[in-house]
């Protein structure tokens, strides 16, 4: 049985978008027109390969196994272009970044800026991936870069074939409403029991790092408030409606006549940013993580 390729990146296009119709305006075919192919595909192989449900279409099992495979498939084809292209003397002029929201906001701009400065005739693009996202984005080669973290207590992604780096260490803080009880630079979790902490929802990184902590230290913390957003996490601290921590490298901007920071001595916690690419990455991204670097050296400097 030989399995088309065709056939195979309309399955990984699917899986990625989560929808037939999307991944259809992304291909530029119509819905039905990928929906035949599919059928197809499912039929070669004599099994079902995607779930349809209210929300969208999620792989099977098998699904997902081919999915994973496709995506290292297409990846390399993507990569095979690329060298020819360079033996060609044709330097890829094409870099597509997924990054999460915050590291966007305070590593991104200036690298890119310089980067398009360095490249005038790339196209570079820039795409919001949320962790634990992106990884088979990277595999499949529709991402070159891509930004990624991992907080204390949650799992690290495996990523077979992939290089995954640290950019930097960010560490978490304690923010507190100014008039709060607590004034030392260090406090202790065992201090803010009985406090209302603000964080993300049960699930997200936040929230699983603050449980992480919480049971380390045998504690039972009330989440009071739910956001993922970090912005209005420390404007609901600012109203004095909780506390919350808060990575270091958003904190430049906070209006102290409202919010103290502090260090939380007994746990040091912190998140790490990380650099994941494939492997033998062109020059284009290998000079993007170069200038990141550069960011995360100047964000280190400035905290």
């Amino acid at each position: 049985m030989e399995l088309d390729a065709g056939r195979l990146r309309i399955l990984v296009e699917v899986a990625h978008a989560g929808s037939i119709a999307e991944a259809a305006r992304k291909l530029s075919f119509t819905p039905s027109a990928l929906s035949q192919q599919l059928s197809k595909l499912e039929k070669e192989l004599g099994t079902r390969l995607l779930d349809r449900t209210a929300a969208g279409v999620v792989p099977t099992t098998v699904g997902a196994i081919l999915v994973e495979h496709g995506e290292r498939v297409l990846g390399e084809l993507r990569e095979a272009r690329a060298a020819v292209k360079a033996a060609m003397e044709e330097q890829p002029q094409r870099l597509a970044l997924g990054t999460f929201a915050t590291a966007g906001e305070v590593l991104v701009p200036g690298a890119l800026a310089a980067l398009e400065r360095q490249y005038p005739q790339a196209e570079l693009s820039l795409v919001d991936v949320e962790p634990p996202g992106g990884y088979g984005l990277v595999t499949s080669g529709d991402l070159d870069l891509l930004i990624t973290h991992r907080y204390p207590g949650v799992p690290s992604v495996p990523c077979p074939g992939l290089d995954r780096r640290q950019l930097l260490v960010d560490p978490l803080r304690v923010a507190l409403p100014v008039g709060h009880r607590l004034t030392t630079q260090e406090v202790a979790l065992a201090d803010l029991a009985d406090d209302r902490w603000i964080s993300g929802a049960p699930g997200m990184p936040n929230r699983t790092c603050l449980s992480t902590l919480a049971v380390r230290a045998n504690l039972e913390l009330r989440v009071a408030y739910e956001t993922a957003d970090y912005h209005l996490i420390l404007e609901l601290v600012g109203a004095g409606l909780g506390i919350a921590l808060v990575p270091q490298s958003l904190l430049a901007g906070v209006d102290r006549a409202r919010v103290r920071i502090h260090q939380l001595g007994d746990a040091a916690p912190a998140r790490e940013i990380c650099l994941v690419h494939r492997r033998r990455p062109p020059a284009l991204v290998r000079d993007l993580i170069a200038l990141l670097r550069v960011s995360a050296d100047r964000l280190n400097d400035a905290t």
